[in-house]
């Protein structure tokens, strides 16, 4: 039998891996999709490309967008990434929301998986991304489940693709755990806004600070390496 699809939004990060994992553990043929959005830490589709290969997915696809010349973010444009903050996880929205950008993903994922017969959609957004970041709440995504559904030829045939956020309500040191389960090399994994070129964390951005936090929490070790 001809195995089910799926798209999973792949980043490089330890959620996306870990949705890329549980998306296999299920039995999918996985087609994962990286962006390459004008990001200041664009070592992270490296780090994609080195993950989507240790778990075997059935392809993978790099997508070059230009995001930066938007602007309205220090990912993708100047200003300083916050560093040191208390918690990272209270609002408001931070400078490092790059606009639409979750929507712009999932409207890529969402013509994939129509044109190509998957049937599921995966994306990495999880708890601690509530307070912060819009495009990462549970409304959004089921917003988008109903763009889905009535914006698409599929969805008009009943056949709409499920958008699945299967971390929505765990916090990191849950998904690291999860992770280490599932066999996800997390050494791998790249959380850091600001990564220097050889892929080391700053430590001190808001991504590393819940990283280290999650790891700690989750009474693991860390294997990311970080700058001095």
């Amino acid at each position: 039998m001809e195995r089910k699809q799926a798209i999973v939004l792949l980043s490089g990060g330890i959620d996306s891996a870990t949705c890329a994992a549980l998306a296999l553990r299920e039995g999918f043929a996985v087609t994962a999709l990286t962006f390459a959005y004008g990001q200041r830490h664009a070592v992270e589709v490296g780090r994609a490309r080195e993950i989507g290969r240790a778990l075997g997915v059935a392809a993978h696809r790099v997508i070059a967008i230009d995001l930066a010349s938007m602007g309205g973010s220090v990912l993708t444009g100047p200003g300083a990434v916050p560093r040191d903050r208390g918690d990272p996880a209270a609002g408001p929205v931070p400078p490092t929301y790059v606009p639409a950008r979750n929507t712009v993903f999932l409207a890529y994922a969402l013509a994939w998986a129509e044109a190509g017969g998957a049937s599921d959609i995966f994306i990495g957004v999880n708890h601690v991304d509530w307070s912060g970041y819009p495009d990462c709440r549970p409304e959004f995504i089921e917003s988008m489940q109903r763009v889905a559904e009535t914006g698409t030829r599929a969805g008009a045939e009943g056949r709409a693709p499920a958008i699945r956020a299967p971390l929505l309500a765990m916090r990191k040191a849950e998904i690291i755990r999860l992770a280490r389960s599932l066999g996800v090399d997390l050494g791998r994994t790249l959380s850091c806004y600001d990564a220097d070129a050889e892929g080391r964390a700053c430590g001190r951005c808001d991504s590393c600070v819940l990283r280290r936090r999650g790891f700690a929490e989750a009474g693991a070790e860390d294997p990311t390496p970080y700058r001095p």
